[in-house]
């Protein structure tokens, strides 16, 4: 039986897709049905920024506050010194407190573009409780709220012994904290929800039975589902690397690009999920066929790369697409490679500037791709990897390809 929400909040987490599981769906509901109350999602700081596999995780704190309510964005600078064990298959290097810092001076750019923090949402970093605790008092006031064997029960945990992968006691620590930081979170802010990705159920049902036995409080817990694309790809990734949400570490364009190659299965889910649009019509985009589909995609880039860096960026990133693809130019906005006349020297191979472009990952891929047909330099096709350029070649900017999607500027700076 489908449940049929009275909250404005849990009307669109359940009708645009955001919905895994939820631990009490009706008190929730009831419960935000009162205006202004408070929920949370943590971010652990293992790199200057995010990536697309945490907007999902973005939008829901924005749309909590859309909805009338009050979001927290949770930095982890204290849990970070640990790391999530949470589904994965070796311990996550450990970082030092100044790295900590500026990853998480980094995230921050982000989360203003999407919340706005001078009507009621906060930023808070968990070091501020965490750093401070008394090891021996910790251990007898909130370490015996803890069963041992619950915790090895928990998927996350159990995925990684099943495969007799090591678990440090440093990492099994990890949901004992985040535990302690939902405790705190409504012991401080009358925070009543916690949400995440469905990988953070067990530490999330943690949370909710502490603050019930030490607080003696109610609390909630809303997952999201952990998004493949309709080909099973993560979330995330693109043939590139990371999708990062940061200017500096991946442009407007390159952001743009990535939603505009989505696959034509995918553009109606995603319209749900990352714009604003309305539902009827993400599921009229969603519907699309032929060449029809690509003004979807086109939209849905559109929409989301506004969001993250603005309506200027959004259009300029768009016109670069109809320079390059429509018109067969190289545009304003395409990732630029600028080299210097000693990078240079008496020549430097194509594959070289492949690799140093972004556009293959190792030389080897770039061969592979000069090899079977899919990369060209302005629009020529490159027949042979051993193609040295020189500086004359690149006194103008030259354009690289690979493939029919992905470009990017050579120059001598």
């Amino acid at each position: 039986m489908t449940y049929t929400p009275r909250s404005d909040f849990v009307h669109v987490m359940q009708s645009r897709g955001f919905l895994a599981d939820c631990t009490d769906m009706q008190s929730l509901d009831e419960a935000l049905l009162v205006p202004g109350q408070t929920a949370y999602i943590g971010f652990d700081a293992t790199a200057k920024s995010l990536h697309v596999g945490s907007l999902i995780q973005i939008m829901m704190l924005r749309w909590f506050q859309k909805t009338g309510h009050k979001p927290i964005t949770l930095m982890g600078g204290g849990t970070t010194k640990v790391g999530d064990p949470s589904f994965r298959a070796d311990e996550r290097p450990l970082l030092g407190p100044e790295q900590i810092d500026a990853n998480i001076a980094g995230i921050k750019q982000v989360f203003s573009a999407y919340i706005d923090y001078d009507s009621g949402a906060q930023m808070l970093n968990n070091a501020e409780w965490l750093d401070d605790l008394n090891y021996l008092d910790f251990l007898r006031d909130i370490g015996r709220h803890f069963s041992i064997n619950r915790m090895l029960s928990f998927e996350s945990v159990k995925s990684r012994l099943d495969r007799e992968q090591s678990l440090s006691f440093l990492e099994f620590n990890y949901m004992i904290l985040q535990a302690y930081d939902f405790m705190e979170l409504n012991r401080r802010y009358g925070c009543i929800l916690q949400m995440g990705g469905s990988d953070q159920w067990g530490n999330i049902v943690n949370g909710i039975d502490l603050t019930r036995r030490v607080i003696q409080k109610e609390v909630f817990g809303l997952t999201s589902p952990l998004l493949e694309t309709s080909d099973g790809k993560k979330m995330g990734k693109s043939q590139s690397g990371a999708v990062w949400l940061n200017a500096e570490m991946l442009s407007p364009y390159e952001f743009w690009q990535f939603w505009r190659n989505t696959t034509d299965a995918d553009v109606g889910r995603f319209l749900k999920l990352y714009t604003e649009l309305p539902l009827d019509e993400c599921d009229r985009l969603g519907a699309l066929q032929g060449s029809e589909i690509n003004e979807a995609k086109a939209h849905l880039a559109t929409e989301v790369t506004t969001l993250l860096h603005g309506s200027e960026a959004a259009a300029a990133a768009a016109e670069t697409a109809r320079e390059v693809f429509e018109k067969g130019g190289v545009g304003d906005d395409l990732p630029t490679l600028t080299l210097s006349a000693d990078d240079v020297g008496d020549g430097i191979s194509i594959v070289q500037l492949i690799v140093k472009s972004g556009l293959a990952a190792s030389g080897k891929e770039a061969k592979r791709l000069i090899a079977e047909g899919g990369a060209k330099m302005n629009d020529v096709p490159l027949t042979e990897a051993g193609t040295m350029i020189d500086a004359l070649t690149l006194s103008e900017p030259i354009k690289l390809s690979a493939g029919k999607k992905r470009h990017a500027l050579v120059q001598i700076g």
